[in-house]
């Protein structure tokens, strides 16, 4: 009989842990064409956060159903709050004002360079130093940057300037935040932590959204219902409640890199339902992104 605690025992890959991995991958790759679409109805402030909202309320029904208290300590809230300014609400408005002026697929690469930010960030605040396979990931993320900006010409380049801007701004903040939650773990269930997380977070942006910005319901369209249906369950709800099942049951290392599926699955879902482009230049910053997050992962 094998004793899984012993320290020469390779972590075993279980092949329902690669399942879970799979359906992230493919529920938050597919979103980044879905919210473009969205966003040709809705105002990005509303959509992005009432659909969280709804998501978090879904994920805390879960919670409860799985017999999860909800119920936060006193000392965990400054984390708790910290984690989702900089993980939800940052990302999910940066994100979706960069797809005002990006192509879903562009705004998806800029947004897995995340890893290779949170590398770098992790070596004064956790003492990791970057080897020099991270440094040559850093390196690679920026020729992918200058492939998406470089690829259409200087006067697109220009255009597109305030999208990679926020993008960028998006990717950074989500490093910096889970480097954070690295050095101050939050310590509550996964899924009731996710259900605070993505609450705090996406509730002052629906209600900014709500205040300044004006929607057209009647204007949705009946595949718009359906994506917004898409957008609060299977982004929030079903890929969330796998990813944390894919970690219970892969190496981490094993997960990030898992992670790499999600821009590629954007990208080419993009080029499928929206036309967006598939060139030389998309190719490349595709080659180059995922070579850096590779490389940072090592």
């Amino acid at each position: 009989m094998l004793d899984s605690t012993r320290r020469d025992a390779r972590p075993r890959i279980a092949p329902a842990g690669l399942m879970f991995l799979a359906i992230t991958s493919i529920g938050w790759g597919f979103n980044w064409p879905v919210t473009k679409f969205l966003l040709s109805e809705l105002p990005p402030l509303t959509l992005r956060g009432v659909t969280g909202v709804l998501g978090a309320v879904l994920l805390a029904l879960l919670a409860l159903v799985r017999g999860d208290s909800l119920k936060v300590a006193p000392a965990i809230w400054p984390r708790l709050l910290t984690a989702a300014v900089l993980n939800v609400t940052g990302w999910m408005v940066l994100m979706g004002l960069a797809l005002l002026w990006l192509p879903a697929s562009e705004a998806a690469l800029i947004a897995y360079t995340m890893p290779v930010w949170a590398s770098l960030i992790a070596w004064p605040v956790l003492g990791e130093r970057p080897t020099v396979l991270r440094t040559l990931g850093l390196v690679m993320a920026f020729a992918g940057l200058a492939s998406i900006m470089g690829g259409n010409g200087i006067a697109a380049s220009a255009a597109k300037a305030p999208g990679i801007i926020m993008a960028l701004c998006g990717a950074l903040g989500f490093a910096v935040g889970t480097v954070f939650s690295k050095k101050y773990p939050i310590h509550l269930p996964p899924v009731t932590a996710a259900a605070w997380q993505i609450g705090i977070g996406c509730l002052p942006i629906s209600v900014v959204g709500l205040l300044i910005e004006t929607s057209h319901l009647d204007k949705v369209t009946p595949t718009g219902w359906w994506l917004l249906v898409y957008s609060t369950v299977v982004q929030f709800c079903i890929a969330y409640v796998s990813w944390f099942a894919a970690l219970a049951r892969l190496p981490a290392s094993v997960a990030a890199i898992g992670t790499m599926a999600v821009p590629v699955i954007g990208v080419v879902a993009s080029a499928l339902a929206l036309h967006e482009p598939l060139g030389a230049g998309q190719i490349a910053a595709l080659i180059f992104t995922l070579a850096a997050v590779v490389l940072a992962t090592r």
